[in-house]
């Protein structure tokens, strides 16, 4: 799919990152048959440096072009006019372009919620930037410019880290007048989900521990999200409904629900796909909890690793 982009002119870069499993014989092949892929490969990864944050330095200093547009070996754009949408934003005053990606829909519990907090997620980056605070952006669907990449040392500030080379980037260099959205059926990417609560866990772990990076504004508007959020549900469901003068409390939160279905049947087209609304309810309770114990696990976390 990402050789097949309509667009006249583009190049895709692969970085092999010391495989076993074929792909550098597999690259060096199709390199022969197509023309404009090219593969750049990781020989020896500094021990100070994080594997992913080296891979794309290496490949987006091998790009010959001043823009770069960022997704992951298990992703794949919605349509073959992803780099054509995205580029459409592509404009001289411009440095960074966010865009969504979406997880596949598979069968059970666990799929609708990595989907339902997914595009949560979406939702707030994307209704911030519109507002004018651009705050983070998710490395399956981003572009930025190469020279705003070299002119600011990359990653230099994070290096070390194992997440944030797509989060911790935007927040750093996003601004009202140089950030853009580019969202919609044909700029949408997909993503396989994980198939266990475990990896699923660890990886989220994995990206709320960037946020402790965050500039402080970023950090005070996702509180005042994420605080009231989990309150609802530890401390004003328990008192609208187990406390006698309660019972105004429990037609908010009834309000409240049907808020969050119509978000949820709305924000999801607009992002380019669709959600179950009707299941908004029960992952709204469960997303409060999991905040909770996994957003405390990355805010006393030291040191976090890939891991499943």
């Amino acid at each position: 799919m990402l050789l097949q982009q309509d667009h006249p002119e583009f190049e895709v870069i692969i970085v092999e990152d010391r495989g076993h499993d074929g792909t550098y014989d597999y690259l060096l092949t199709a390199m022969k048959e197509k023309e404009r892929l090219k593969m750049v490969r990781v020989v020896h990864q500094p021990d100070h440096i994080s594997g992913k944050k080296f891979a794309l330095t290496l490949g987006i200093k091998a790009a010959k072009y001043d823009w770069v547009l960022l997704t992951d070996a298990d992703c794949r754009p919605n349509s073959n006019r992803w780099l054509n949408r995205m580029s459409g934003c592509f404009i001289s005053e411009l440095q960074i372009v966010l865009g969504f990606s979406s997880y596949e829909k598979w069968p059970g519990l666990l799929n609708s919620f990595i989907r339902f907090e997914t595009f949560l997620t979406g939702i707030q980056y994307v209704g911030m930037a519109n507002l004018g605070h651009p705050y983070m952006g998710v490395g399956r669907n981003l572009a930025y410019r190469k020279s705003l990449f070299l002119n600011n040392k990359g990653f230099h500030s994070h290096l070390h880290l194992v997440s944030g080379d797509d989060d911790l980037f935007v927040n750093e260099h996003a601004k009202r007048r140089n950030t853009v959205i580019a969202i919609g059926k044909e700029a949408l990417v997909y993503s396989k989900p994980k198939t266990t609560w475990r990896e699923f866990y660890y990886q989220k772990v994995r990206h709320l521990s960037a946020g402790k990076r965050y500039k402080f504004k970023s950090k005070l508007l996702l509180g005042l999200f994420s605080i009231p959020w989990i309150a609802v549900w530890i401390l004003v469901v328990p008192v609208a409904f187990f406390v006698p003068e309660g019972g105004w409390l429990a037609g908010l939160i009834v309000f409240r629900t049907v808020l969050l279905i119509l978000l949820f049947y709305d924000a999801p087209r607009k992002l380019g796909d669709r959600f179950e609304a009707w299941k908004v309810p029960l992952l709204d309770f469960i997303y409060a909890f999991y905040y909770l114990v996994a957003g405390l696990r990355a805010l006393v976390s030291k040191k976090v690793r890939w891991r499943v």
